[in-house]
């Protein structure tokens, strides 16, 4: 099971590349409803919390019992100007996620079997963090596609 989660993560940032492939700025920026988060949003919240989730685990791994903050993700998007270009967004999430791939390579046993506490969870271990993480630029990808997809149904 870790073998494919990991396989996952690693796939992530190409799954975010293509669905992100061609888009204009009008498709960037349409929404499928109220209260959505566009595709260029999503890029940029996939860079944030792809920096956000690499220190986790190098806290997971480097600190005893490392505790780990959550952040707000809407007061990020508000504040961190998520309507400028994308192209460095996606260069971060991918050096992120290729730099923190590197490290799931190599994690013995014993960095596998460590844990911390996260400020929105009693426990939070390393195999945690990979399960969220496998599925999170995958479920952002869909998200995008739908995003784009809406430029062409009047919002």
């Amino acid at each position: 099971r870790r073998a494919a989660l990991i396989a996952r993560y690693k796939d992530g940032y190409r799954v975010v590349a293509d669905a992100l492939e061609g888009a204009t700025d009008a498709e960037l920026d349409a929404r499928p409803g109220p209260g959505t988060w566009s595709a260029r949003e999503i890029a940029h919240h996939l860079a944030d919390s792809e920096m956000t989730s690499a220190i986790r685990l190098r806290l997971l791994l480097a600190e005893d019992r490392a505790a780990i903050r959550g952040y707000d993700q809407e007061e990020f998007a508000r504040r961190l100007h998520y309507d400028r270009p994308i192209a460095n967004s996606l260069l971060a999430f991918q050096a992120a996620r290729s730099s923190t791939s590197e490290l799931l390579d190599r994690m013995s046993d014993a960095d596998w079997a460590r844990e911390g506490t996260h400020s929105e969870h009693p426990r939070y271990s390393v195999e945690r963090w990979l399960e969220i993480y496998a599925d999170h630029a995958h479920n952002h990808a869909d998200q995008i596609t739908r995003a784009r997809a809406s430029r062409g149904e009047g919002h």
